[in-house]
């Protein structure tokens, strides 16, 4: 099993490197590399990683925020006394599916059940009716921030091949090891928006 990259460090110089080269790095990957300082390893999407001032959403940081940006598919989360920390992120399939605004964590549930949503079962009657928490099968891994709107999740995923990817139903999925960071960090009343 893959595990997450554990934290994601920028030097100065194989940034501006990074971005100066971007639109050669399809025709050459190498390139970037032999013109940045060492670093331990590339993590894909890193150049698309874009953080967000919460003061642009929000008025205070209350008990905690979370911006998910479903472009980028990164999710910042600050608590309460303004530490913020960045996670990537499996985004909803189709623009159709995603859901844009502002909610807040109604719920945390740790090895939470799943069951398909009516338009999922619609799409896919093959799917099961219910799966229990703790199942390897479950889709909403090991923790789940349940939302004030129906259906919407921030979850973990037992399958790491999601994250950095459109791959979810409409859900913002993270690493095992992530969702279960920020639910430990995360309290009930936590402002979200989605962008």
């Amino acid at each position: 099993m893959a595990h997450p990259p554990k934290s994601i460090q920028f030097t100065r110089r194989s940034f501006l490197i990074s971005g100066a080269l971007t639109p050669f790095v399809a025709a050459a990957p190498a390139l970037a590399l032999t013109e940045a300082e060492p670093e331990p390893s590339v993590q894909r999407n890193v150049s698309s990683f874009r953080t967000h001032a919460w003061e642009d959403h929000f008025d205070t940081l209350g008990v905690g925020l979370i911006i998910s940006d479903t472009t980028t598919r990164v999710l910042q989360h600050w608590t309460a006394d303004g530490e913020m920390r960045i996670y990537p992120t499996s985004v909803p399939l189709t623009d159709e599916l995603t859901k844009r605004g502002y909610t807040e964590v109604t719920e945390k549930r740790a090895n939470p059940g799943w069951a398909p949503t009516p338009s999922m079962r619609e799409r896919n009657p093959e799917w099961p009716p219910y799966v229990k928490g703790g199942d390897p099968s479950n889709p909403l891994g090991t923790r789940a921030l349940y939302l004030s709107w129906q259906y919407y999740r921030i979850h973990g995923t037992h399958d790491t091949r999601k994250i950095g990817r459109r791959s979810s139903n409409g859900c913002i999925g993270l690493y095992n090891e992530h969702i279960e960071e920020v639910f430990d960090r995360t309290k009930t009343g936590t402002k979200v928006k989605l962008i």
